[in-house]
């Protein structure tokens, strides 16, 4: 069978998306290849077309996996000014959806303790990936005429990840629930962002 110009790239772009969720959801050390070549419908000695190794296909993967959460970033900010745009992330990321569903979820999260045991590169992937993420929150503490600036961006993001992480290993849905809004208020109290900003 023939295949098109851009098949490879395609299959290809498949690949890092699947191994995303995969990624989020389960974790480097649990993304086996042969499962995402069979998730793909393609068989296990294709891999080798697409990435010379599985640490590759991990550090490409979660590139994307942040360029993706950049995406819905803006998507959900989109026009709204920076005091606005500030409440309504901290809305979506402190929020029971993102806790529920952690294979489309902020990859700070779902990978913050599996750092220590990855490559060099997929560490400085993350890296790139929390700074990107830093930048636009600083962009908007800072338009916003919000004082503290990077330090501030910094604590913010580290206390709505550090929500949804504990969010997730509690078992009791109620106290989990209870948990996100009180972090929520908290953080944009801290912000001096009040309910009226929505």
């Amino acid at each position: 069978m023939r295949y098109g110009d851009t098949h490879k790239a395609e299959t290809h772009a498949k690949l890092v998306r699947l191994a995303g969720r995969v990624l989020r959801e389960k974790g480097p050390q649990n993304l086996a290849v042969a499962e995402l070549m069979q998730a793909a419908g393609l068989t296990h000695g294709g891999f080798y077309a697409h990435f010379k190794s599985k640490d590759a296909l991990l550090v490409e993967a979660l590139a994307s996996v942040f360029e993706e959460s950049s995406q819905t970033l803006q998507s959900v900010t989109d026009g709204l000014p920076p005091r606005h745009a500030l409440a309504r992330y901290i809305d979506v990321y402190v929020a029971p959806a993102h806790r529920d569903d952690p294979s489309t979820g902020c990859p700070i999260v779902a990978l913050n303790s599996e750092l220590p045991r990855q490559s060099r590169k997929f560490r400085t992937t993350f890296d790139a990936g929390v700074k990107l993420l830093l930048g636009k929150l600083a962009g908007w503490i800072e338009a916003a005429g919000i004082a503290g600036g990077e330090a501030l961006a910094a604590s913010v993001l580290s206390a709505m990840a550090g929500a949804v992480a504990v969010s997730r290993a509690i078992s009791d849905k109620r106290l989990s629930d209870e948990l996100l809004g009180a972090a929520r208020a908290g953080i944009k109290a801290r912000l001096g962002l009040s309910e009226a900003v929505l």
